[in-house]
């Protein structure tokens, strides 16, 4: 996750431009964990802090950690929960947790960067017998209905040796884009394993809505679209490697989500009708989605 720690990275920009969560994926999350003790919840990979901040009025105690000193103090100074703290660290090392203490752990958009090699032994450690796990994130949004906006999008991400493609930090790129499949937590230490998977292509027309998983979707404006783009630590990557490049917002001739965001509004008659106002068009967006929820064993 280097690209969250370097300087050139903006947490207040990510904090800003970052979809949030809605109740009814903390219903799910909470439901998982029933009756059970919520005196300690260990949020890792907590970023600005979301869910730390969404879950402390349901826990006694709220540890988040997260390897980006920029990230901790983002969140930091976004929370004024009594009962929250922040860290600098990381699931791979826990040494800072008593063993057994941890009534619940948690990862919103951050467990494909683990090491589970040295993850999954400290999980094991510092969660009580009993205790629970939730693990959730998202993969790449589409715009509903726009299937030539989204092959613009995916080209510039994945398929264009000029674009994004070779900034992605791997394997987590991948995990994430295999909605967490290939992680399968410990049988010996975890039980009463259950995934909730909602997978989507580029040319959806529309969202069923007793879809159980897409709990990611919500209307947005391509405005919101461009800054969210920004916050790709994939497109970081790619304005460090061209740091000659500028913005136009920073008075340049363009950046990658310059030409990514000049591609998608053609892709669209009424969006380019609508010249220098096609941040203000609004389009239904929807995200692949993942939770992966398990017990400690007793």
């Amino acid at each position: 996750m280097s690209v969250f720690g370097r300087a050139t990275f903006s947490a207040a920009g990510y904090a800003a431009a970052r979809p949030s969560y809605p109740a009814s994926l903390f219903k799910t999350v909470l439901a998982h964990h029933n009756d059970g003790p919520k005196g300690f919840l260990l949020d890792l990979g907590c970023g600005h802090g979301l869910v730390a901040r969404e879950m402390s009025p349901r826990f006694d105690r709220v540890m988040g950690v997260d390897m980006s000193a920029g990230m901790i103090k983002q969140a930091s100074s976004m929370t004024d929960d009594a009962n929250t703290t922040f860290r600098q660290g990381g699931a791979e090392d826990l040494s800072f947790v008593p063993d057994g203490s941890v009534d619940m752990a948690v990862a919103g958009q951050s467990a494909h960067w683990f090491d589970y090699a040295r993850a999954w032994p400290e999980l094991a450690r510092v969660v009580r017998p009993g205790g629970s796990l939730a693990f959730w994130g998202y993969k790449d949004n589409v715009l509903v209905g726009h299937p030539r906006a989204n092959q613009v999008l995916d080209q510039f991400c994945y398929a264009d040796d000029e674009g994004m493609k070779r900034y992605w930090e791997q394997p987590g790129r991948e995990r994430v884009r295999n909605l967490l499949r290939d992680v399968e937590p410990p049988a010996a230490e975890w039980q009463d394993v259950k995934r909730i998977l909602y997978d989507v292509q580029g040319d959806v027309a529309e969202v069923p809505d007793d879809a159980e998983g897409a709990w990611m979707r919500k209307r947005i404006s391509l405005g919101e679209l461009e800054a969210y783009l920004r916050t790709f630590s994939a497109c970081q990557g790619w304005r460090d490697a061209h740091a000659q490049a500028r913005s136009r917002a920073e008075g340049g001739e363009g950046d990658l989500a310059d030409m990514m965001m000049d591609r998608v509004v053609a892709s669209e008659p009424e969006w380019k009708a609508m010249g220098e106002r096609w941040r203000d068009a609004e389009v239904e967006t929807v995200w692949g989605t993942y939770i992966l929820l398990a017990k400690r064993r007793i």
